[in-house]
């Protein structure tokens, strides 16, 4: 169970620390909210980091004349939600991502979009910001149009003051951001001498969306649609988070059937996006057998849930109040010989991967991400529990239906390539068996439950487990049932920065498989 003890005691270490906090009414049960001066909020994070909270997210909203700049904490399942508020004329704040390395990006992106300053921080370059925008354009401030000011043609980012090589024998290595296959745009530009990997620099951004400021003025149903849409493979995860962000905010309790159907929708990404994955590692290392197999496992998977729900990828069956449409006695038989099926045949390929020497020579050792580096970076999801992070939303800070089963948490410790993809094995096994637990707690009843609008300022938080790990979605509501603010935070923009350490002292050509284990988001990082 959840403790709020240490809340007391963490509120007094602040207070000997002579950093005042002003508590605020909560948005939800399990998260508090507590206020800050400019001058303490590098305080609070140094208090933090010495108390075992996690960083999780971050972000601002412009209200008037004023942001109000958050930092989302967690520890034990009980999320700490912090916010200072600083003036719009000359806009400062201290840096938190001395303290902790996870809140870099993030502060990043919130400088290039509003304009903050975060003093002392370590890398004050653009992080979201390329040549789309002239210097002193901030496109979420308020005065900011939504169409922007575009050129005709937006000139070439080549400013950007990547880590230079230096030294006999090194030499630099630039990939992307176009690549050779399909895949979203990212750049990887790599310091190495010989094969071996001296350092790794991402740059990300290319394919950004504008999604925080398109979704202002947005009804709750336009803002789901639009969740939904920040990364593909995970529609049900993004769209449940910001659909309970809006419940919340319009204290609105979905239904016990459409909170079991979610979980099984949520459960059947989480699987589809694994078994894919596994695929994918295999065909990395040129074990084609394995990625064939898995495919076609994916296939079958996604074809049963076209069948039944409609769409492939289950885009647009979680709605605010509840899920789109129901599921019948017929559907529940087909989900279940389903997995019986991918039971059955996960047996066997499995196995032929375990007893694969060659496989294991690729994959073991390989990408190693130390216990230590993924707390420092606030790892979640199958990347942390391969390294050692025992977090799990579903369990941790449970939430309907999960707060009606018992939720077993995989975990590895060895922190390589074999333990991210055994990590994925791992929660298929247990998803199929949640998602049989589900079923089995079906009962008649409604599937979506009447909309209540909220007050103007209303403010939603949240927060589940996606196949990536943890998703956090912000909201805030203006006047007339219009979304005022809204932040979903990807957990790729958590993992990503892992990449960067996982790859040290590997080779070249172990870079795509690396890459394919931690399996970030693009499209989730480019807002």
């Amino acid at each position: 169970m959840n403790d709020m003890n240490w809340t007391l005691s963490f509120e007094r270490l602040l207070a000997a620390a002579d950093v005042t906090v002003e508590t605020l009414p909560p948005p939800s049960n399990n998260i508090l909210l507590w206020q800050f001066s400019a001058s303490d909020w590098q305080k609070l994070a140094e208090q933090a980091r010495s108390y075992g909270l996690r960083w999780s997210a971050g972000w601002a909203i412009q209200e008037d004349n004023v942001f109000w700049v958050h930092a989302l904490f967690e520890k034990q399942g009980i999320y700490l939600l912090t916010r200072s508020i600083i003036d719009y004329a000359k806009p400062e704040l201290p840096s938190q991502s001395t303290v902790y390395p996870a809140a870099n990006r993030s502060e990043r992106h919130t400088q290039d979009m509003f304009g903050i300053k975060f003093t002392d921080h370590p890398d004050n370059r653009p992080w979201t910001r390329h040549k789309a925008w002239d210097r002193h354009d901030y496109p979420l401030r308020k005065d900011f149009a939504v169409q922007g000011r575009p050129e005709v043609i937006t000139p070439p980012d080549t400013e950007y003051a990547f880590v230079k090589s230096y030294g006999a024998g090194t030499y630099e290595i630039p990939v992307g951001p176009v690549h050779a296959g399909i895949i979203e745009p990212g750049h990887f530009r790599f310091q190495a001498v010989g094969e071996l990997i001296l350092n790794l620099e991402e740059r990300l951004g290319y394919v950004h969306k504008g999604v925080e400021k398109i979704a202002e003025g947005r009804n709750p149903e336009a803002l789901a649609r639009l969740a939904g849409r920040v990364s593909g493979d995970t529609t049900v995860g993004h769209c449940w988070a910001a659909c309970m962000a809006m419940e919340r905010a319009a204290k609105v309790d979905i239904p016990p059937r459409a909170a079991l159907i979610r979980g099984i929708l949520a459960e059947r990404e989480r699987i589809a996006n694994h078994l894919g994955d596994i695929g994918a590692i295999c065909n990395d290392v040129a074990f084609v057998f394995g990625q064939m197999q898995f495919t076609r496992l994916r296939e079958n998977w996604l074809r049963t849930q076209a069948g039944i729900f409609g769409h492939r990828l289950l885009m647009d069956c979680v709605i605010p109040g509840g899920v789109k449409s129901d599921i019948s006695a017929a559907d529940c038989d087909a989900v279940k010989h389903d997995i019986s099926r991918l039971r059955k045949e996960l047996s066997d390929i499995i196995t032929a991967l375990d007893l694969n020497s060659s496989l294991e020579d690729r994959l073991y050792t390989a990408g190693y991400l130390s216990e230590d580096m993924a707390a420092a970076y606030g790892t979640v999801g199958y990347v942390g529990r391969a390294s050692g992070q025992d977090f799990d939303v579903r369990r941790d800070a449970a939430y309907a239906p999960y707060d009606r089963v018992t939720v077993k948490v995989a975990m590895e410790t060895q922190g390589d390539i074999a333990s991210r993809l055994w990590i994925r094995y791992k929660e298929i096994m247990v998803s199929m068996k949640l998602i049989e637990r589900f079923l089995g707690l079906l009962e008649p009843g409604d599937i979506v439950a009447n909309w209540q609008v909220p007050e103007a300022g209303s403010l939603g938080l949240g927060i589940i487990d996606g196949w990536r790990g943890e998703i956090v979605s912000f909201v805030r509501f203006g006047a007339d049932n219009l979304i005022d603010r809204f932040y979903p935070r990807d957990p790729s923009q958590l993992n990503w920065p892992a990449l960067e350490k996982l790859v040290l002292n590997n080779i070249v050509p172990d870079f795509p498989v690396c890459n394919k284990s931690l399996n970030g988001s693009y499209s989730g990082n480019d807002l």
